[in-house]
């Protein structure tokens, strides 16, 4: 079959209204979404194996798939909001997005697109920063985005929100852990309208979602993803700014830390960081002079968006190699090479039954492709 140049692939209204439901259909996170894509070849044939899937991985329940109406309402909402859903593999799909592990099949964006293009440095730190770290970060924001690059942060109080204010004029990304019509916190509103027309906004999440706890890690990983480095300015030991900062270097990208006093618990990760191998940094000169020899590279499209589904010869798994694979995972990640080794299962056969837990609720995916058993099902 001949397959149209990368840069020419663009969804259909079907194809992305197909997309949106898969993504938005319980149980169904990125890696899960490009297993079912990459078997059944497009999101509506996927769609319709979903029930029978979570059934054979041991749902409790039916799975709740997205319905055409719903999906049909974000998608006339975004318009109304001025927000684009881009696809993964289309024209516009932020390039850095791509080198990391499992992106999001479909991010919203709401601002300029060639922000994307540009090189950019992320900036993270305390929501209860001093007025020092402020200053600081607003300081490095400014001279950064003078340098041409655009500075991501992630619109919270405190550090996010000096970081953004100083790149106004340069440019500057917002991510968002809710939907692009619910700003987080509300008291950077006004910011946030700003940035739309300055730079952009973008999300993984529906429109009107309204952010919980658990949202905040999974915008700390696109906040990384979007970076070439990562600068932390204030943060306690646990933070998500520490969780930005490592999901940074397992990324690959520069990690950079500015030094604070031992005396105060917002630098303790910031300290502990630098102790760790972060770069240290007073200013944004000592970025520009350890970054200036990497130019942002930019991902190609690996694949077409929607494929013929991926042949097999090798027969559905049986009930007694699920058990064989329950038995061999627990609530500590495991590797796959480890199950196979451990199961004997083929590798296409051990993928749907993964698949299938995954469908179920009963599987958790983490960094570098391992999975564990979700806890309550031991």
């Amino acid at each position: 079959m001949s397959r149209r140049p990368a840069e020419s692939l663009t969804l259909t209204d079907r194809q992305r209204l197909n997309w949106l439901r898969l993504i938005r259909s319980e149980n169904v996170g990125p890696a899960t979404f490009r297993q079912l894509i990459n078997r059944f070849g497009s999101a509506e044939a996927a769609l319709a194996e979903l029930p029978t899937l979570a059934a054979a991985g041991g749902a409790a329940k039916s799975i709740r798939i997205c319905p055409t109406a719903e999906a049909e309402a974000e998608l006339e909402a975004a318009t109304r909001h001025n927000v684009r859903l881009i696809a993964y593999g289309e024209p516009d799909y932020p390039p850095m997005l791509r080198q990391m592990d499992q992106p999001p099949p479909l991010v919203a964006v709401r601002g300029r697109l060639d922000v994307f293009r540009m090189p950019a440095i992320s900036v993270v730190g305390a929501r209860n920063a001093s007025a020092n770290g402020m200053t600081i970060a607003r300081r490095i924001a400014s001279d950064l985005g003078r340098e041409g690059h655009i500075i991501v942060s992630g619109l919270a109080r405190g550090i996010d929100a000096a970081a953004h204010s100083g790149s106004l004029d340069t440019g500057t990304v917002a991510v968002f852990a809710g939907g692009l019509s619910r700003p987080y916190p509300p008291e950077n509103e006004k910011l946030s309208e700003t940035i739309a027309e300055r730079g952009a906004l973008i999300s993984e999440m529906p429109l009107t979602w309204s952010p919980r706890s658990r949202d905040f890690p999974r915008r700390n990983r696109l906040i990384a993803a979007l970076g070439t480095g990562l600068v932390v300015i204030e943060a306690a030991y646990r933070s998500g700014s520490l969780i930005s900062a490592r999901l940074a270097a397992e990324m690959g990208r520069l990690v950079y830390a500015v030094p604070g006093s031992p005396l105060d618990p917002r630098s303790a990760g910031t300290n502990s960081l630098i102790r760790n191998g972060a770069t240290l940094i007073t200013g944004a000169a000592d970025v520009l002079e350890d970054i200036k020899p990497l130019v942002p590279r930019t991902a190609r499209v690996m694949d077409v968006l929607e494929e013929p589904p991926i042949p097999s010869s090798t027969p559905p798994p049986l009930d007694d190699q699920r058990s064989a694979v329950l038995n061999a995972l627990g609530p500590s990640p495991a590797q796959i090479d480890e199950l196979l080794h451990h199961t004997g299962v083929h590798p296409s056969q051990l993928m749907m039954i993964l698949l299938e837990l995954d469908l179920a609720g009963r599987l958790e995916r983490h960094s570098g492709g391992s999975v564990s058993l979700i806890v309550s099902d031991i």
